[in-house]
């Protein structure tokens, strides 16, 4: 199994958000709200090592989490079911179980690469399962549904009310991920409902845009905007290329609004796009204090200005709070989630997996994410005239780069 992760709140909000970081080798992540992103679901990886037997989790041991499994194990109950309980019970604000299935999605999608038919979904309060998204060129796409669309059945099987990770798990299929398998959805389009029958596809996501919005004129500089949507591997290495890329004398907007996470060895990557070395971040693992470092050698002069709201998590936050913190960018948008805790997986002897709390990490300048979030140095509402990305074209504009 993997290492330590970073973690998202309340059963709905954590069941996507309980999988989002990961510090390469050491350390772990997750996050949610509701919603999931395309069919692998919220980001999880796995590399590190396993949590050890007896590790304090907020009020609960690992052991005592597979204690409870393997007990209900052997009395013929639900291993998963034994742990979720005790999980419960434990205050432990970011733990959860997911099933084998569930975990190896999550780490398909952190991966970039997955099977499925290309839609991300969301619950609403009445537990109704809605199209959120549509992949581009998959085939939920080529069979024309659209974001919007309720998704009432899944191969004859009712999704109202259901877990979104069991419905991302219904998605995508067997548990090889079998390129070409058949699913049949119910869908509903206003008074409309029709059945489809779609192939599963192997499908590759691409987290990170770049688009260079130039002055209309041509008389002053550019912007250019890298909008990511999640740390997958391979992003922070995208990020570095396009702020390497860009003409001379433009500024930067880094939009990560609605970026609940990913790879943690990505965000510090993107870190060391800015930054020339230096601290990222500092966190603890059962009381022992660690740094992730930026690597030198990163453009710390073009302006930069980072768009951030509520749904801007973990890793996200990990790399805004370091940006903001050495005075590298201008923090624009609404007050981050506030996802700053640390989690280990442990697997349980039906093979799903227990992800335990077990540290929390800070800023540079040792500010506490978890449950405060961060504040951007510019708030801007919905009732502030201008929209989010219009204003912090204005301020990046005022620092020197921009339209």
């Amino acid at each position: 199994m993997s290492g330590p992760c970073l973690f998202v709140q309340p059963r709905r909000i954590r069941r996507r958000a309980a999988l989002t970081l990961v510090f390469v080798s050491v350390l772990a992540t997750g996050a949610a709200v509701g919603s999931w992103g395309a069919e692998p679901g919220p980001r999880r990886d796995a590399e590190a090592g396993r949590i050890p037997a007896g590790a304090y989790v907020g009020g609960v041991e690992s052991d005592q989490v597979k204690a409870a499994a393997a007990a209900a194990q052997e009395d013929g109950k639900s291993a998963s079911k034994a742990a979720r309980e005790v999980v419960s019970r434990s205050g432990d604000r970011w733990g959860a179980v997911y099933s084998a299935r569930e975990y190896e999605g999550f780490r398909q999608n952190l991966d970039g690469v997955y099977v499925g038919v290309g839609i991300s979904a969301h619950r609403d309060a009445h537990g109704r399962i809605a199209v959120e998204r549509v992949e581009p060129g998959s085939p939920a796409q080529k069979a024309e549904i659209r974001a919007g669309d309720r998704l009432r059945t899944i191969d004859g099987d009712s999704v109202t009310g259901r877990p979104v990770t069991e419905v991302v798990a219904l998605l995508r299929g067997p548990a090889d991920g079998s390129p070409g398998t058949r699913v049949e959805l119910g869908l509903r389009r206003g008074g409309h409902e029709w059945e489809q029958t779609l192939r599963r596809a192997r499908l590759s996501t691409d987290p990170v845009t770049v688009d260079r919005l130039g002055d209309q004129e041509g008389d002053r500089p550019g912007t250019v905007l890298i909008k990511v949507d999640s740390f997958t591997k391979g992003s922070g290495e995208r990020i570095r290329r396009a702020v390497r890329s860009a003409p001379r004398g433009d500024g930067i907007l880094l939009d990560l609004r609605g970026n609940s996470g990913g790879l943690v060895s990505e965000a510090v990557t993107a870190a060391s796009s800015f930054l020339d070395g230096g601290l990222v971040a500092t966190y603890d693992v059962r009381g022992t204090q660690r740094v992730l470092n930026a690597r030198p050698g990163g453009d710390t002069d073009r302006p930069l200005v980072v768009l951030v709201d509520g749904g801007t998590m973990s890793a996200a936050e990990l790399l805004t709070g370091a940006l903001q913190d050495r005075g590298r960018a201008v923090v624009v948008g609404s007050r981050t989630f506030g996802k700053g805790s640390v989690q280990m997986p442990s697997e349980l002897p039906d093979g799903s997996v227990a992800e335990l709390t077990v540290g929390h990490y800070r800023t540079p300048a040792g500010r506490n994410v978890d449950g405060a979030g961060i504040d951007p140095d510019l708030t801007v509402g919905d009732d502030d005239g201008p929209s989010e990305e219009a204003r912090a074209r204005t301020v990046l504009s005022g620092l020197g780069g921009g339209s």
